[in-house]
């Protein structure tokens, strides 16, 4: 599965230009272009890696570094940066950088930093958040809360463990065997439509259109994948 990057740039330009090296390296990239919008995305959705431009509209790259950091998120930082002073490059890996690349740099120095990077992070079979938002719902993981449109959702314990599970593993296609193993604790597999049950039950509490779903989807004779 390929990496999720997000990428913090406010110069289109550059925007543009990283933007379509990364994807033809085969990252997924995901951008913002100021510090408000890269915290927003950085706290509540799951990369493997952030990008970040020092300076941005708004919020700056140590503002955001700092406020990541304070929320939890581990994800691993490289900063970009114009400046040359050592007290910036200090001030940026004091603030929760893991590592600064100063402009201009050559793209392939980026990515070996990117890789050197992504083979220091801790391996983990999903991605552990506090908060994350999908369409208009949004959840508190640390709190077991779910709101819809403002509006608190109630949520059975079963089914909130399935909510976050689906989060944690974005993207991938989970078998039903997996999820009665993981969220069920079930170690042999019965015959059961438990699963299909309870992802009907989310399906009628979270998606606008719960016949024609846009988060939890169904992969036909696979199981279930989150795209939210």
């Amino acid at each position: 599965m390929p990496y999720r990057l997000l990428l913090v740039e406010d110069e289109p330009g550059l925007l543009l230009t990283l933007s379509d090296r990364l994807a033809a390296e085969g990252y997924m990239v995901e951008t913002a272009s100021d510090g408000q919008t890269a915290i927003d995305r950085g706290s509540g959705e799951p990369f493997d890696i952030i990008v970040l431009d020092v300076m941005l509209p708004g919020k700056d790259g140590f503002e955001v570094a700092r406020v990541l950091r304070q929320q939890g998120v581990a994800t691993p930082i490289l900063m970009l940066t114009a400046r040359t002073q050592v007290v910036d490059r200090v001030v940026g890996l004091k603030l929760g950088a893991d590592d600064y690349l100063t402009k201009p740099f050559d793209t392939m120095e980026l990515l070996a930093r990117l890789e050197a990077l992504l083979r220091r992070a801790p391996a983990a079979s999903g991605v552990s958040l506090e908060r994350y938002q999908f369409g208009d719902v949004q959840v508190d993981v640390r709190r077991a809360e779910v709101h819809k449109d403002g509006t608190a959702l109630e949520l059975s314990a079963k089914e909130f463990q399935l909510l976050r599970y689906f989060i944690e593993h974005r993207g991938t296609t989970l078998s039903r065997e997996q999820l009665l193993q993981d969220v069920w604790g079930y170690t042999a597999m019965p015959s059961t439509r438990t699963v299909d049950v309870h992802v009907a039950w989310l399906r009628q509490k979270l998606e606008p259109n719960p016949r024609v779903p846009q988060f939890i989807l169904t992969v036909h004779g696979m199981g279930y994948k989150f795209a939210g």
